[in-house]
């Protein structure tokens, strides 16, 4: 006899709940992009992209040395 598989009952008011945290996010973060000045936000950008190029770093750095002991 074949299993069946089916999908779990959605519960509509969880999906509608959902939706209305999606936007508040959306809507919270044009506020906080209104309330920071642009500088501020060009600066936080290049501050990340620095710290992931740092993490890239030390990634190659691990994946050589254990290219090198193995």
């Amino acid at each position: 006899m074949p299993e069946k598989t089916s999908e779990p009952e959605k519960n509509e008011k969880i999906e509608e709940a959902r939706k209305h945290m999606h936007a508040a996010r959306e809507n919270m973060h044009k506020v906080y992009e209104s309330m920071i000045p642009e500088g501020v936000r060009e600066n936080r950008r290049e501050a990340h992209k620095e710290f992931l190029m740092g993490l890239r770093s030390l990634l190659d750095a691990a994946i050589e040395h254990a290219e090198k002991h193995s």
